[in-house]
Formats: C-alpha cells, structure tokens, sequence
C-alpha cells in the first residue's frame, strides 16, 4: 500500500481524541509565555495574570450560554467529569443521607464511567445504568421512569451531551428538564459536544457541564466545568480556594487563555464549519458503503449524529489490526475512545447498543475537525478495501490457528 501523505503529514482523522490547535489560541498563548505572574498575587503582575483569567473566563461563558461565576477551569475532561460527579454525589448526600443513587447513561466516557463505579466501590453509591436505544440515545421517558420511583434517593444524573465513540447527539434539554421536574441535579459531558452543535448552559437546564479545551482546538490539561451557583459540589482539590472554594490550584493562565481563543473562534462561525463537517462525514459515510460492502455504520445519521464523526463495523475484522494497516497507509484514525486505546475488550458503548462482542471489535471511528478535507476522505476510500481484505484473511487465520473462537 502507499502511503496517503508522508510521515510527517499523514492523513489525521481522529479529531474526536484531539484537535490540532488553533492560530488564534497559538497567538494567544505566545503572548503570555513570556510573562510572569501568579493570578492570586497583589502585586501589578499578578493583577495582570488574574485580569487575563476573569476576561477568558468572561468570554467561555458568552460562548456558551453561561456566567462568568458558573466557569470553574480545570486540568480537562476528566477532572471536571470527576469534580461534578463525585463533587455534587457528597454534596447531597451530605445534606440527605438518603440520597445515594446515580443515574447515568450505559454509554459514558470512561472519565464519568469509572467515577461512577469509584463511588459505588468506595463510597456506597447506588448506581442505575439508564439503557439506550441501538442507536445510543437515553429516552426521557427512561429517565422519568426511574426517578418516579427513585426521586428521593437520587443525588444526580449524569448523561452525555453526544457520545465520544459513535456520535450519538442526546435529547439535552429534554433529559435536564425531567430532572428538574423532580428537583434533581443533571450533569452533562459535553466535551464532544462543544463546537460542533450549539451549546447553552443557561438553556440547556443542565446543572453542570464539562468541557476540555484540546477538543476544541485550544491546548492540552486545561479545561472547565460550569457549575450553576445554587447547585453544591464538594471540592475534589485543597489548598488555595481557588475557583470559588472548588478547585485549588494555581491556574493555567496561559492555557485558559489559550481555552477561550479557541473557543470564540470555533463558536463564531459554528454553523458555517458544522456544515462543512457534516459534508464530510455525509461523503465518507457513503463511499464507505460503496467500496466495502457489509460495512455497517454505527449511530444516527443525519442531524442525530454529531457533524465530524463516522463510526464503522467491518463484520470479521480485528479493530486494531484495521487501525495499525491504515497508519501504516499513512491514515490516522481510532478504534474507538483514545482513553481506552491498547485495552484488548469490545466496546462498552456498541455492547450497551445491543452489538454483539466479537462483532464490536471490528469498529473504527473517524473523526473530522478544522484541518480536514475532501482529499482526506478519498484517501481513506482508496486504502480501506484492501485493509479490510488483509484484516479479515489475518482474522480468519487467527480464528483457524486456535481451532474457532470460545
């Protein structure tokens, strides 16, 4: 096989795990890296260091629908997945023993998945895993059903705003509004989410929200959890009482900074760029079913589907060996959360949708964002059958050389 650019360049299309940043977060943080300044500091540079601080914090919240005091940076996704999680769980537990149960998706990253089962192991939770449909959507009606009976004991609900592996957008704004129906707090990863579909904190009725500023074009380890004022959350995090008492912490300035400059260049034109994404994906979807027939997508289509994500099945096929033949093309892509790459088990996402395991293995997502093209696409059309014919021939001798699977 040739390669689809050169090894310098390949073909990057695994957005979803992370995004190239963007100029304007590169100028941005360049500017800052030569000054000096602690945020928490009196003197003029640390006034100046906490003046770029509260004006990123300013513009994330325009951005996305939310107050300036609702913004609480972190290291990223997962910090404040666990922050909100674990954080508003004590909370209300603390102010109601009975409060003991979580409600949340069968399809959570691993960033909520794990915090969930950390609290069930450590700390007594209660947990009920909210089932979805097999294109991944939690229904409210779902929702409602389990806190008619359950209200009383449930200290949150914790539900994606879209799926990180197969794309699935979530009805948001349907799901908060059952929760507050019955005076429940609603967390949302939207760490996916932001920058390719509209996101409004104050609209969406959530309670909390998650975001990572390395998905949307800005730099790694920094990102943010809104947090409603009225909502409680024990801090994870001792030390300075940074972040209104929530996370202490020196802050990152230059790379909060770097957050929001790439955040208000992605939302300035979201719908022009979702547009472009979703042409993308809507292309590749199609040559894909045309140049590997059985090929089964994963997911939605359509407006249910976030723009940049495809989300394949390749029936008798190994996913890593698939990804490891398309890098050695030159064709970056995942099998799935970059979070779980190397871990040798089906996807808890595609099980949760009802796909069998052996048939899960054989998945590959590919994911667009800012720097992609129609070539990159064609690139992966002219590479896939033949990876797929040498992936299936290893597969079938794999199963022959052990004597059929168990």
């Amino acid at each position: 096989m040739t390669s689809a650019r050169s090894a310098d360049h390949p073909v990057y299309l695994d957005h979803a795990a992370t995004t190239p940043m963007v100029p304007a977060a590169v100028r941005a943080m360049t500017d800052i890296f030569s000054t000096v300044g602690n945020a928490s500091s009196l003197h003029g540079s640390g006034r100046a260091a906490r003046r770029r601080i509260e004006e990123a914090r300013e513009s994330i919240a325009a951005d996305l629908g939310a107050r300036p005091s609702e913004v609480i940076f972190t290291s990223g996704g997962t910090e404040s997945d666990n922050l909100a999680v674990k954080g508003i769980f004590w909370a209300r537990r603390d102010a109601d023993p009975a409060r003991v149960r979580i409600l949340a998706s069968s399809v959570e990253h691993h960033a909520v998945l794990d915090a969930v089962e950390w609290l069930e192991q450590h700390e007594g939770a209660q947990v009920t895993w909210l089932p979805v449909d097999e294109l991944g959507r939690v229904s409210p009606q779902t929702l409602r059903d389990e806190l008619a009976v359950h209200a009383d004991e449930t200290a949150l609900v914790t539900i994606m705003w879209a799926n990180n592996e197969v794309g699935t957008i979530m009805p948001i704004t349907e799901l908060a509004a059952v929760a507050a129906e019955f005076d429940v707090p609603m967390h949302s990863d939207a760490v996916q989410a932001v920058t390719h579909v509209p996101v409004d904190f104050a609209a969406s009725g959530l309670s909390a929200l998650s975001i990572a500023a390395h998905k949307v074009g800005g730099p790694q380890g920094v990102g943010a959890l809104l947090l409603g004022r009225q909502v409680p959350c024990v801090p994870l995090l001792h030390g300075g009482g940074h972040e209104r008492d929530l996370r202490s912490g020196t802050p990152d300035t230059a790379g909060v900074v770097g957050m929001a400059a790439a955040l208000q260049d992605a939302t300035a034109d979201l719908a022009s760029r979702a547009a472009e994404l979703t042409d993308l994906r809507d292309r590749l979807i199609e040559r894909v079913g045309e140049v590997v027939p059985g090929a089964v997508l994963n997911g939605p289509v359509g407006s249910a589907r976030l723009p940049g994500n495809v989300h394949f099945t390749f029936p008798g096929c190994e996913g890593d060996s698939l990804l490891m033949l398309l890098d050695a093309a030159g064709i970056e892509c995942s099998t799935g959360s970059a979070c779980t790459a190397g871990v040798a088990r089906p996807s808890h996402v595609l099980i949760a949708m009802g796909v069998d395991s052996a048939t899960a293995r054989g998945s590959l997502r590919f994911s667009f964002g800012h720097t992609s093209t129609v070539a990159d696409v064609d690139a992966v059309v002219a590479a896939l059958p033949q990876v797929v014919e040498r992936a299936r021939a290893a597969g079938l001798a794999g199963v022959g050389a052990r004597g059929g699977d168990r």
